[in-house]
Order: C-alpha cells, then sequence, then structure tokens
C-alpha cells in the first residue's frame, strides 16, 4: 500500500501531537508520511526524514518530508509566519495524491484566522481551498464513524439563511455526490439514502413549512423516478434510533446541526470528517487545533486514527 500523506495543521496545536501518537498506534499497519517542519514535533518523538513518499512505507521512525517553516512553534499561539508553510504542506500533499505517490490525503486541523493573518487565504476552510486545487466546482461534507454516515447539505451558515440556501439544485447535487462516493469510495453498490425535512415533523403536511412538499419531495420523487433509493423527507427526530439507522447507508441532512448532533452524540471521539467529490481521498479528524492542550499529552488521537483507517479504506475501496 502507498502511504497516506498527512499535512501538518496549524503548527501551536495538537495536530502534530496526534499525528505522531496515530504513526505509535498503526503505523506499522497503515503506511504514512507527514509533511511539516520537524521541529514542530513533539520533542521526544523518533522521527525519520525521507526524501519521496515512497520511503516512508519502510520507514521504522516517524516519517517526515521536512520543511522549514522559518520559526519555532509556540504551543497555543498561532504565529501568522507559519501560514505559507501550512498553505505549502496542504498543496504538496494534494500533489502527493494526485500523481499517486501518496494513496490518500489526511489533513490535521488548520486555524483559518492565522492563514489570513499570515498569508491572505482566500478560503473559508481546508474543504474550499481542497476544492479549488483539484479544480471541483461541488464537493460535499461528510461525517461518518462505525454507526453513522451523514451529509449536511448546508453548513457554516446561519439557520436564517438555511431556508434560502437550500434549493433543488443544491439538495440535487448533494445527494448525486453523496450516491456516487458510497459506490465508489465505501463498495456499497446500490445506496440507501435517507433525507431529512427541514422542518420539525417533515412540515406535517404544510403545517409547520411548506418547503417539503414544495422543493423537497418533488426532488427527491425526480431522483426517484431516475432509480435511486431514497426514503424522505423524514421527520429529523425519529432518524437516528438504532432501528431507523439500519434502513440507511448514509442520511443527507438540510442543515449543520441536524447533521452533525446526532454522530457526535453517538460517537464523539471516532467522528471523522470526509470531503466527498475530490478527486483523490480526504479525511480528516473532526475536531480543531485545541490549543489549550497542545504540547500536553492530553490530545485524543483516537479521530485521527480514525481518520487514517478511513482513508486507507476509501483508497482501497477505489482501487
Amino acid at each position: 500500500m502507498k502511504p497516506i500523506a498527512i499535512s501538518c495543521g496549524e503548527p501551536a496545536g495538537i495536530g502534530a501531537d496526534i499525528a505522531v501518537a496515530a504513526w505509535n498506534a498503526i503505523g506499522q499497519d497503515i503506511p504514512m508520511v507527514w509533511l511539516g517542519d520537524p521541529s514542530h514535533l513533539p520533542p521526544q518523538t523518533k522521527w525519520q526524514a525521507v526524501e519521496t513518499a515512497a520511503e516512508a512505507v519502510h520507514a521504522t521512525a516517524f516519517p517526515v518530508l521536512a520543511r522549514d517553516f522559518g520559526a519555532p512553534r509556540t504551543l497555543g499561539t498561532p504565529n501568522p509566519a507559519h501560514a505559507q508553510g501550512v498553505i505549502d504542506a496542504i498543496a504538496d500533499a494534494v500533489s502527493l495524491v494526485q500523481s499517486g505517490d501518496c494513496a490518500a490525503l489526511c489533513t490535521a486541523p488548520i486555524h483559518k484566522q492565522a492563514l489570513i493573518d499570515g498569508a491572505d487565504f482566500a478560503y473559508p476552510g481546508h474543504t474550499e481551498y481542497l476544492a479549488a486545487l483539484a479544480d471541483r466546482d461541488s464537493v460535499v461534507m461528510m461525517l461518518a464513524c462505525d454507526m453513522l454516515r451523514v451529509v449536511p447539505a448546508t453548513i457554516h451558515i446561519p439557520l436564517s439563511q438555511v431556508p434560502q440556501q437550500l434549493t433543488a439544485a443544491t439538495l440535487t447535487d448533494t445527494i448525486l455526490i453523496t450516491h456516487a462516493a458510497m459506490i465508489r469510495d465505501f463498495g456499497i453498490k446500490a445506496p440507501r439514502i435517507a433525507v431529512a425535512g427541514l422542518n420539525p415533523h417533515a412540515g406535517e403536511g404544510g403545517k409547520m413549512g411548506m418547503e417539503e412538499i414544495d422543493m423537497i419531495t418533488p426532488t427527491l420523487n425526480a431522483l426517484r423516478a431516475e432509480g435511486f433509493d431514497i426514503a424522505g423527507p423524514l421527520s429529523a427526530d425519529t432518524m437516528f434510533h438504532p432501528a431507523a439507522r439500519a434502513r440507511y447507508d448514509v442520511a443527507i441532512c438540510m442543515y449543520h446541526d441536524q447533521a452533525l448532533i446526532p454522530i457526535k452524540t453517538l460517537d464523539f471521539s471516532s467522528g471523522v470528517n470526509v470531503t466527498l467529490g475530490l478527486p483523490f481521498v480526504r479525511t480528516s479528524p473532526d475536531h480543531g487545533t485545541a490549543f489549550d492542550i497542545a504540547g500536553t499529552d492530553k490530545a485524543d488521537p483516537t479521530s485521527m486514527i480514525a481518520a487514517l483507517k478511513m482513508a486507507a479504506q476509501m483508497a482501497n475501496a477505489r482501487s
């Protein structure tokens, strides 16, 4: 197996901590290579410089494609001087995956404000930057764990803006991208998709909102007519108990919290952020930089380990 490229993320956070911990836990089973400044690694790290990704497959210590960020890290305090190095590490990791030298990309958390302050970063986050690097207009965010896969049709916008942003085109694109990814990346030949309503009780026949009648149901009916296995719109409050989850492979939700609350309740530590619709596999731990515990040996690597395992599984499914 080719290695998974890990971009370093924000040096002042826990990215290096959890990457090294993941290597110690699963590095003998899943090859990986870290792109970052080795001076930013935890002090006791046993690391090995590699010149190519291929060398990382047989590494006996934490494998590093080293670069110089020009300044040491201060734990808990982002340094804008590191911004361009962080951005370049992401771009270089993408290049390794696109060239076939690495099997997949796993990104450590970034700090967007530091990237803006230090390098005028023009993207809202990782997902949008990766879409630009891959020249893709539409990508989809999935959160996944062993018990649930869920996709929000709208993401980081105020709740008041969701009805305007949630259009038939948006919902259709989200479902099509998700359906294709379930086949290609997860090996599910005939995906079963459950779709939540926007309003309580999925609108209750128009008594609690008309979006289900006016837009969501016609959109789902059009896709069902093309052969898609879709249930919904469903009342979101009854979609996530065990018996309900057994009836679908992935759930499409209408907004951020409708999707993220159930998965974080079911499995807070092991959730993985997956970007669907890219020409390469990308996963990430489903948490932030955790500045308050960086370098304290308190960071939980469970989500990073899950992200690396899922990246390997998805890469195998694609191949």
